[in-house]
């Protein structure tokens, strides 16, 4: 009633009180009015635009609970609103479900920071599509979204969203001309079972996600109560990782390359062999990661390098031994080194040692990554692609640095039999080798069939369990040049 407001605000002022109000007028502007009586009688009315003031407040207000990137809640919002939620759910079921974006490092690298950040706004954006009224999308950092479903139908409801969202997620995204395919993988955890406050809630759908990503991303996972104690068992491999070096738990293992017209071999690949003292031996997939994780990937990477030199070093001078190479032994800025101290240590003849790159590698910091091939490349040392056809720009790097081989990625020789057009891909590979004069090497060739093919395309070299299977120094040895004295390394 404004005639009431009026009347009250009168005599409020008749009574001598001060008074302190904020209007906002028709134009949009906020006015701060205030009374206050003076000491002879009578009263004094002054008024301020505090409408810049007022809308800073509310940026300040905005940005404190909201992601400044993407625009949705942040963390502290989020945890404070599935507390509201649960107090008011009566025990009902939620869902929380952690979202990561699949291969997402790699996109912003090809993006750059500023297209990284348009990316993100725009799966923030289509995660908001995906659900309910109700419901809470929010990033917690980097790549990493979490959902509140406030749905009570459990676990059903998070299951159709996970899976609507893991489809969706899968049609591509335009961000600066570019047409990208990320993904996602999806944890989930179920309140109250899977526990009530938000922490540990947002933990256990985080073991689900690392559960996904592991079989396979682009899926979903439950939490189970068993992930609490994997986590514990994974936390314990990263301190034995840290110790396996050092304790001798390290072992190279070799796969020949096989000349595709000869049929004899002509080179190894190094693969690294991890035989743990109480379980067995590791999964190179499970480790490998975990050693870039816990920052071990380097000393190791420079240990690969000694090893394989001296290996290479028994073998006879055509063949070559190839060794990967990681980003992070480029970001190290020892890798020259290191590698001319390999070479040194062994006698090893440079043009015997060869390194694969994959595209990743290229994308951590271009033009750093090339000057670095190049000061190898004045050394002697061949330079491979590794898993040509796989990334988002292999033909750019290839005007870029000529590469002495390309090896195409085994998925296409896999894939064969499916007759989805990798037979196309696997002649433009081989065409696109010999036009720039490199050699062209096969992967993952496991029957005569498919060598047949990749032989007749022209390939140079074939790889794969149809020749042999990754095999110890020793065994490789007795299976290819057992004349040949073999120099036993004292460590």
């Amino acid at each position: 009633d404004p005639q009431a407001y009026i009347e009250e605000r009168l005599q409020r002022v008749v009574n001598g009180d001060r008074t302190r109000d904020i209007h906002e007028l028709p134009d949009g502007r906020i006015v701060a009015v205030e009374h206050r009586p003076l000491p002879d009688g009578g009263w004094l009315t002054t008024h301020d635009d505090i409408t810049e003031l007022r809308r800073y407040e509310e940026e300040v207000a905005y940005f404190a609970a909201h992601d400044t990137v993407t625009g949705v809640m942040n963390r502290r919002s989020f945890e404070d609103r599935v507390c509201e939620h649960h107090l008011t759910a009566g025990g009902a079921k939620y869902a929380v479900l952690c979202v990561n974006v699949d291969n997402f490092k790699t996109a912003n690298q090809l993006l750059g920071h500023a297209g990284g950040d348009r990316l993100l706004r725009a799966i923030a954006e289509r995660l908001q599509e995906c659900v309910s009224e109700g419901d809470v999308v929010s990033r917690l950092g980097s790549d990493n979204f979490v959902i509140l479903q406030v749905a009570d139908d459990q676990p059903n409801q998070a299951r159709v969203l996970a899976h609507y969202i893991c489809e969706v997620m899968q049609e591509p995204f335009e961000v600066d001309g570019n047409s990208l395919t990320s993904g996602v993988s999806v944890g989930i955890a179920i309140a109250p079972c899977d526990g009530t406050e938000p922490g540990t809630l947002i933990t256990h759908a985080d073991l689900a996600l690392r559960l996904a990503k592991r079989e396979g991303r682009g899926c979903y996972r439950f939490f189970e109560a068993e992930m609490d104690a994997r986590m514990r068992q994974r936390r314990q491999l990263e301190n034995d990782l840290r110790d396996a070096l050092s304790k001798g738990e390290l072992e190279l293992f070799y796969q020949p390359v096989i000349n595709a017209q000869s049929e004899e071999i002509s080179g190894c690949e190094a693969l690294l062999r991890w035989n743990h003292p109480e379980h067995g031996p590791i999964s190179p997939a499970e480790f490998i990661p975990l050693a870039e994780e816990v920052g071990v990937i380097v000393p190791v990477g420079e240990w690969i390098l000694r090893e394989a030199c001296r290996e290479a070093a028994n073998w006879p001078s055509h063949m070559r031994i190839a060794v990967n190479v990681s980003a992070a032994q480029f970001r190290s800025g020892n890798l020259v080194a290191s590698v001319v101290s390999a070479l040194a240590a062994s006698g090893l003849d440079p043009i015997q040692l060869e390194l694969e790159i994959t595209e990743t590698v290229l994308l951590q910091d271009c033009q750093s990554t090339l000057d670095t091939l190049h000061m190898l490349r004045n050394l002697g040392v061949r330079i491979a692609m590794d898993d040509f056809g796989t990334g988002y720009s292999s033909l750019s790097y290839l005007r870029s640095f000529p590469f002495d081989k390309i090896k195409l990625d085994g998925s296409f020789v896999y894939d064969l039999a499916k007759g989805n057009g990798s037979t196309a891909i696997i002649r433009a590979v081989s065409s696109l080798g010999r036009s720039l004069g490199v050699t062209t090497t096969a992967e993952g060739v496991e029957t005569r069939e498919q060598f047949d093919i990749i032989r007749s395309e022209g390939y140079s070299e074939v790889q794969g369990y149809y020749f042999s299977r990754p095999v110890p120094a020793e065994e490789l040895h007795a299976m290819y040049f057992p004349e040949r004295p073999r120099a036993v390394s004292a460590a």
